[in-house]
């Protein structure tokens, strides 16, 4: 494997001074999955990095991105040594995304930026060197980590820029100097963060900030606070590209497939046609606003259209299995209204008993539990038998729902995943969503569990 940094060239983008004479072939944050020949970056978090370094090297680390000379490194060590790591940690991303000479695809939304990172990375398949944040790498270290990773040769990468609180998107799209830009949704997500759903939008649309002259910008069309991305994607000097069902993007044709979607879309002028391996309709929005992203960067739409296909919903964010005779939607990583009134219509439209289990959503601010209540009236909800529910605040969904629909309530997950056995029975499907601080993915693991046992009894 060649080398991503020599000592020379990580110095040279860092200010810092290299320790010995030594090269690297990828960085790492974390000495649990770290492997030979990393980086390893010494951040601070609720530990201190340094207190890692010298199992990070024993492991196979090439060298460590550090601060100070950390206690039990060998005079000889292999290190950075920098001012400050996190901002030697930029300065390297910063570096990574400079020589890059490929196309950088940046998104951010409210609902499916990951799940919508991971559809643009498989719909690249086959079109050059392809680089994509792991996981859900999307914040103060995880975007100039992604960059630091970043072969010299990508020809494409795709960058998930999140954000918790006002201010944190734009420093963040500056680093990554995007092409193109595309924002999924704006909905009610750390709403406590930001007051109304207009400042979240105006966040959002911070990542236009970032652009590069004549980049574009991706973003749709249908909600409420559109204008106000288009404002900020006017303001960046980008060229504009709306999606939804009246936009230069949007899906012509939806039509469920065994479990799958058949789907006919409008990109920019081209018509193509492609499948989705959901049932979950939400997604066929994310994924023309992916085509019409990669379209714009350059790549192949024909080809990205067909790669789309091999996409399925990340573990935890709304991939339906058969389990111990029952259909699971597990969507227990996050919850807003928005990706839960999307969670609903996806269990609505499955066939047999539909049972939605749900945990509080969070950092929604003052009208929290109105939100929460508001969902008995959900159009989907008409098409659910049943409805569990656990935590403080669906407690106010509990009470509004009709009795008939009021399945078990409990104060925690954990109690209501005592009773799993009790909250579903063979035939149904069942839809598992909350906030992830929420812990409703106890319930998750516990209905796997008692399946699995009920299963070996057969």
């Amino acid at each position: 494997m060649s080398a991503l940094w020599t000592a020379k060239d990580a110095a040279a983008a860092t200010g810092g001074r290299a320790q010995g004479d030594w090269s690297v072939t990828g960085v790492s944050i974390d000495t649990r999955t770290i492997q030979p020949g990393d980086l390893f970056v010494a951040l601070s978090a609720a530990r201190d990095g340094h207190d890692f370094v010298a199992q990070a090297l024993e492991k196979g680390a090439a060298a460590a991105l550090v601060s100070r000379i950390p206690e039990g490194c060998a005079p000889d060590a292999s290190l950075l040594v920098v001012d400050d790591v996190l901002t030697g940690l930029e300065a390297l991303g910063r570096a990574g995304r400079a020589r890059m000479g490929g196309k950088v695809v940046a998104i951010t939304g409210s609902v499916g930026k990951t799940s919508t990172k991971e559809m643009a990375r498989i719909a690249l398949a086959g079109q050059g060197v392809i680089h994509a944040a792991e996981a859900s790498y999307n914040n103060h270290w995880g975007v100039p980590l992604t960059l630091a990773r970043m072969p010299a040769d990508a020809d494409f990468a795709i960058i998930e820029i999140g954000m918790s609180n006002p201010g944190e998107i734009a420093p963040l799209s500056r680093l990554a100097r995007p092409h193109v830009a595309l924002i999924t949704t704006v909905g009610a997500a750390h709403l406590e963060a930001f007051g109304a759903i207009e400042g979240i939008a105006r966040e959002k649309g911070a990542i236009f900030e970032g652009l590069e002259p004549i980049g574009t910008a991706i973003l749709p069309e249908d909600l409420p606070v559109t204008q106000i991305l288009r404002d900020c994607a006017d303001a960046a000097g980008a060229v504009v590209i709306g999606f939804g069902k009246d936009g230069m993007a949007r899906p012509l044709r939806i039509e469920p497939q065994n479990g799958a979607l058949a789907c006919r879309a409008r990109i920019t002028g081209e018509s193509v046609g492609f499948t989705l391996a959901t049932t979950g309709q939400h997604f066929v929005m994310n994924a023309v606003g992916v085509l019409a992203a990669l379209s714009a960067a350059g790549a192949d739409l024909t080809k990205a259209a067909a790669a789309i296909g091999d996409w399925q919903p990340p573990k935890g964010r709304g991939a339906v299995e058969a389990l111990g005779g029952i259909r699971l939607i597990d969507d227990a990583f996050n919850a807003n209204p928005t990706s839960m009134a999307a969670g609903l219509a996806t269990l609505a439209g499955l066939p047999g008993r539909r049972v939605a289990i749900l945990g509080d959503m969070l950092e929604l601010g003052a009208d929290e539990l109105a939100m929460h209540r508001a969902l008995a009236t959900d159009p989907a909800m008409d098409g659910i038998a049943l409805v569990h529910s656990a935590g403080p605040r669906m407690r106010h969904l509990h009470d509004a729902l009709p009795e008939e629909k009021r399945g078990a309530w409990r104060e925690t997950a954990a109690e209501l995943a005592a009773d799993a056995a009790a909250l579903v029975r063979p035939g149904d499907v069942v839809l598992v969503k909350g906030s992830k601080s929420s812990r409703i993915s106890a319930v998750v693991d516990a209905l796997r569990a008692h399946l699995a046992q009920e299963e070996k009894k057969e």
